[in-house]
């Protein structure tokens, strides 16, 4: 009788390996890419105020301003760069003392409304789109100021609207008496406010400017 030759399992080997092996290196191409992903995240100075758009953009639907969105995100990268439970820093415009929201969604909705009214004021008085963004910081009197200075917004009379809130108010906005605040001695908002702004949204989403988005909307 004879005897049955044993096949030999070399080939079997050779596939069981070939699998571990590319296993293996799609394995390590997913850490890699994960880690990758979440550096970039970490890495985007922007990723704290972007992981609200989907929620600006819907409250700003409710007003047919969902265009804006971009907007938004740089005026709350200014206001909080995305952090805390009042990332719009929107309490103020509900009359509120600051930081009296506690979340988000509450900040979101207080902060659009807070916007839409402004730029209805603005439209209105038919001022400049950075006098509006500018108004979101010192709110809708700084609108009729300019809107008596030519309406078009500069730093220069951001500055002079300033400086009339702090002689109404010196112990205030006083900057908490540092010499050395850029803002000093015009304490009462932030001068630079709009410009600020205009720059996070070009690095939001760049190649979108304020005039461009005055063109396309007809402000």
């Amino acid at each position: 009788m004879k005897k049955r030759k044993r096949k030999s399992l070399k080939p079997l080997f050779a596939i069981l390996l070939i699998l571990l092996i590319f296993t293996g290196v799609m394995r390590i191409i997913e850490v890699t890419s994960t880690k990758t992903r979440i550096s970039a995240y970490k890495h985007d100075p922007f990723s704290g105020v972007k992981k609200y758009s989907p929620q600006v953009e819907l409250e700003l639907k409710k007003y047919k301003l969902d265009s804006f969105t971009p907007v938004l995100l740089a005026l709350m990268q200014q206001e909080s760069k995305g952090k805390g439970g009042d990332p719009m820093q929107s309490s103020e415009s509900a009359g509120l003392a600051p930081n009296t929201i506690t979340s988000p969604q509450t900040s979101i909705q207080q902060g659009v409304k807070h916007f839409e009214q402004t730029l209805e004021y603005g439209r209105k008085k038919q001022v400049d789109f950075p006098t509006i963004i500018q108004a979101y910081n010192m709110g809708k009197g700084y609108i009729n100021f300019v809107a008596e200075h030519g309406g078009k917004h500069s730093e220069d009379l951001a500055k002079q609207f300033s400086m009339l809130q702090v002689k109404k108010n010196p112990d205030v906005y006083n900057c908490r008496g540092n010499k050395n605040n850029f803002r000093y001695p015009y304490c009462y908002g932030d001068f630079t406010y709009s410009t600020k702004v205009a720059e996070n949204l070009k690095s939001i989403n760049p190649g979108l400017t304020l005039a461009k988005l005055v063109e396309d909307e007809a402000i």
